[in-house]
């Protein structure tokens, strides 16, 4: 993993882990939904696409289509201060919560990946840049030091499917609660009871967690 600061005023690239640049080569920027801070991440991007001599690929996910307009806004606004006519740029959007399968659609052997420290998958919510490391080959940089702002709240659609998912698993653990009083023995019922309520807890985190 390479982690790249914006406070410094150069962009310090290891030749160690650092591929051999190429004219087909592309840097592969992951952008997230949550605002970045254009003038500073477009200041790395440009740095480290110049360093490596490649192509720039924007690359975002955005979770459903009500939140793609904002997301679409900072691909054109991140390629419009990247690109020049040293650097070509293109960007594209998925929609998805899936950044490894996004990614994968995307990613050639000897593409550079860029992602940020705060952008994070999955149900354990694990960085996206161990993530891509321990199921890619290849080179990941973190842009850290970036200013996010807060994420833009959920749609309706997604705060509906959100309660109703939740209120299902309730429904369902109390079922199986009930059932658990068949059980004879107090100690049994003890232990099933507390299995069960923690398995609910995590059930509930998990489903809320699709929606994040």
């Amino acid at each position: 993993m390479n982690i790249l600061d914006v406070n410094p005023p150069a962009l310090t690239v290891s030749s160690a882990s650092s591929p051999r640049p190429g004219p087909d080569r592309r840097l592969i920027v992951l952008v997230p939904e949550s605002e970045v801070d254009p003038a500073l991440t477009a200041r790395k991007i440009w740095e480290l696409a110049k360093a490596l001599e490649s192509r720039v690929q924007f690359l975002g996910l955005s979770k459903d289509a009500a939140h793609e307009p904002g997301l679409r806004r900072q691909l054109v606004t991140l390629s419009a201060m990247v690109g020049n006519d040293n650097i070509s740029v293109e960007s594209k959007i998925e929609l998805g919560s899936n950044w490894l399968s996004a990614v994968k659609s995307e990613w050639r052997e000897g593409d550079v990946i860029v992602c940020f420290t705060e952008q994070r998958s999955g149900f354990a919510r694990r960085p996206l840049n161990q993530i891509l490391e321990s199921n890619l080959n290849a080179t990941v940089y973190v842009l850290a030091g970036i200013h996010q702002r807060k994420e833009r709240p959920r749609s309706w659609m997604a705060n509906a499917m959100a309660w109703a998912g939740s209120i299902g698993i309730i429904l369902g653990f109390s079922w199986l609660q009930i059932k658990l009083i068949q059980f004879p023995g107090d100690w049994a019922y003890t232990a099933l009871l507390y299995i069960s309520l923690f398995a609910e807890a995590g059930s509930i985190w998990a489903w809320n967690s699709l929606f994040e």
